[in-house]
């Protein structure tokens, strides 16, 4: 673990020395962005630190009803709802379609919110191969007395590995399955303008697919959000214990999440920018003899043999001034895994300095 003395972009501040930083989820480099800054200080001088109330009794206030309709006009949606984290989102969402499925079918490697997320009433609980949809639908054959829904990752925290969801809702179908997407490391990120991997899979419209999202990575800033219809978004407001009884989001965090959404919306070029610097730092480390997934996504691990080489490239490469972490959660994928990201914010030289120093530890430990 590293203590931060300084704000989080493309390099950070250690003990008066500078790094690169090539970690976190700070994909479009917008969570120290001027104008969500200065959103945020307005609301904090026009509301002050704390709305201190839910949503449901005092808590709701103009700019969480502004932030609202900002996201559902992003996301083509009805409507939306905030709330205090995107942990809660899998939670919430899974309450609100509680009555239309009896069995949930999750990704083996899915995101403990996922596996936090599921009802206690929920008794059929079956987990399929990673990314494997023949799994899947082996899982569903067995179970077809069931109404079933599934539910992954849109983009795998660790391994930045993109879920199939074209194959996945090519097997719901003939079981008339819902499918929920924990799109946290794909806003902003896939799709033709950032709306997550059903806009990447061309399945935007699909109205059995639904997404739990969040704020806290791409869109720089923090809390979660669903947007879906109106019934599914008054079935949280309504019935959700998790909504109703949690304080309301912050108003320098609504405010800054208003801008933010604006500002995705209208510049394009940062997802660009972030998929081009993955793409080039993917290429170096697989032709520096590194293994690596297969995917476009700016999370790039580099497998290790074992934990401790995985720590020790860690410590090298700081050493070099550059911060990337070895992780093996949120999920045990099984393998060892330097974590890297990358932001729009990285420059060329960044990349091949992170490159370079990548390249030298594998000559020596070759």
């Amino acid at each position: 673990m590293i203590t931060l003395d300084s704000e989080v972009d493309s390099y950070i501040s250690l003990n008066n020395s500078r790094y690169s930083y090539f970690a976190g989820n700070n994909y479009l480099g917008l969570a120290n962005h001027p104008d969500f800054i200065k959103a945020a200080t307005g609301a904090l001088q026009k509301y002050g630190i704390n709305f201190a109330a839910s949503r449901r009794t005092t808590g709701t206030s103009d700019i969480h009803l502004e932030l609202e309709r900002t996201l559902a006009g992003y996301k083509e949606k009805d409507d939306a709802v905030v709330f205090a984290s995107g942990y809660l989102g899998n939670r919430l969402l899974l309450e609100a379609l509680r009555d239309h499925y009896s069995a949930v079918f999750a990704d083996a490697q899915a995101h403990p919110s996922i596996r936090d997320g599921i009802p206690n009433d929920v008794a059929a609980i079956s987990f399929y191969e990673h990314c494997n949809s023949g799994s899947l639908e082996n899982l569903l054959k067995r179970n077809p007395h069931h109404k079933p829904l599934i539910i992954t990752d849109g983009v795998f925290a660790l391994t930045g590995e993109i879920a199939p969801l074209d194959r996945i809702a090519a097997v719901a179908s003939p079981y008339g399955a819902l499918i929920v997407v924990d799109d946290a490391h794909a806003t902003g990120i896939l799709g033709k303008t950032g709306k997550g991997t059903p806009e990447h899979f061309g399945l935007g419209k699909a109205d059995n697919i639904f997404q739990s999202e969040t704020m806290s990575k791409a869109m720089g800033v923090y809390g979660g959000f669903i947007a879906a219809s109106h019934d599914v978004i008054s079935a949280i407001r309504q019935k959700s214990s998790f909504y109703g009884a949690s304080t309301a989001l912050p108003p320098p965090l609504v405010a800054a999440g208003s801008a933010s959404v604006k500002y995705i919306a209208a510049h394009p070029e940062l997802r660009t920018r972030t998929l081009e610097n993955a793409r080039m730092v993917r290429e170096g480390i697989i032709s520096a003899g590194f293994e690596t997934s297969d995917s476009i996504t700016p999370i790039i691990p580099v497998y290790l043999g074992d934990r401790q080489k995985a720590r020790a490239l860690s410590a090298f490469l700081k050493e070099n001034l550059i911060i990337v972490p070895a992780v093996d959660y949120p999920v045990k994928t099984g393998r060892y895994i330097v974590r890297i990201t990358v932001s729009a914010n990285h420059s060329p030289e960044q990349i091949e300095n992170l490159l370079a120093v990548l390249k030298l530890w594998r000559d020596r430990h070759d």
